[in-house]
């Protein structure tokens, strides 16, 4: 396939190499020059402008700069695609010929420097579909790209998808953030941070412009999970002014340590399902992916987690 990747970060940059290394026709650009010469320095062929001659154009640049992107590519006859981490925006400034898509695969570091080809491999990869609006044929083009490189293709609305990144991800890097400010002026702090520091703030030490970018972009679900987040905080706090405060505490952790320790779930039997968008949004809503497509393009390989599996 004959592929133009916009922007060649992290996940753009991974996707470059990636898609390269599948034997595609890849094609990329970023707007800065450096790293279009970075990428060049790597053995990869990089344009001076946006090529719109492709099958296929995955953006792969920060929400506020797609607005101009879209615009630059509206005569693009090609099927298009994305990488942003907010769906529902998006969707408002798309072409027609658009399949929203949201690899969680994002670490702490950015740049061409820190992309790795096998950074999808195992990766949940949110491909939406809206009825009435996503051409089932993009879709499973997209899907069969994707898990061909090891990605589990997760079918979503944007509506959907927005919901669930607010909870998993956008708020867990607001709350990131505000853990590692306890380090602020305080360095006994600092020396004895450990493990559950550590592990709980990783993510702040993201680019506070993507942070900003991505929970700005999700707004309206952000702010809904972090009052859901503050309440359940908030209900810690006052069980902390019980008369046995290790008591109260207890019956509302155990709940979560539960979850924490039979997360992620275990994946059940593979199945065969026709490739309908009805069942595929009911394979994504019931926390199910796909692995494989059909060459005819009429059925799809899934897995649902195990706790699914009598209930389909």
């Amino acid at each position: 396939m004959d592929i133009a990747v916009i922007g060649l970060g992290l996940i753009g940059g991974s996707l470059l190499r990636a898609l390269a290394a599948q034997g595609h026709q890849v094609t990329g650009y970023d707007a800065d020059p450096t790293t279009r010469d970075e990428a060049k320095s790597a053995g990869y062929t990089v344009t001076p402008s946006m090529t719109t001659g492709t099958d296929l154009t995955i953006l792969a640049v920060p929400l506020p700069a797609l607005p101009a992107v879209f615009a630059e590519l509206a005569p693009h006859p090609g099927l298009i695609t994305d990488v942003t981490s907010v769906k529902g925006p998006v969707r408002a400034l798309a072409p027609p010929r658009f399949v929203g898509g949201h690899p969680m695969a994002g670490k702490e570091t950015s740049g061409f420097a820190a992309t790795d080809p096998a950074l999808f491999n195992g990766c949940a990869w949110v491909l939406t579909f809206e009825t009435g609006q996503t051409d089932l044929s993009d879709w499973l083009t997209l899907a069969a790209l994707y898990t061909a490189l090891g990605a589990r293709v997760v079918p979503l609305t944007s509506a959907e998808h927005d919901r669930v990144v607010a909870q998993i991800s956008h708020v867990p890097h607001l709350f990131a953030a505000a853990l590692a400010g306890q380090l602020r002026a305080n360095p006994p702090a600092a020396t004895l941070a450990a493990g559950s520091f550590r592990d709980g703030t990783r993510v702040a030490a993201t680019r506070a412009e993507l942070i900003a970018a991505m929970c700005g972009g999700n707004a309206t679900a952000v702010r809904e999970e972090l009052d859901h987040l503050l309440a359940e905080l908030h209900d810690l706090r006052a069980r902390l002014d019980a008369p046995d405060p290790v008591a109260a505490l207890v019956p509302a952790l155990r709940p979560a340590v539960e979850l924490r320790r039979a997360w992620p779930p275990n994946p059940g039997s593979r199945v065969e399902l026709p490739a309908d968008p009805a069942v595929l949004l009911d394979l994504g809503r019931s926390g199910g992916w796909v692995t494989d497509v059909a060459a005819d393009r009429t059925k799809v390989v899934a897995m649902r987690p195990e706790t699914d599996r009598n209930t389909s």
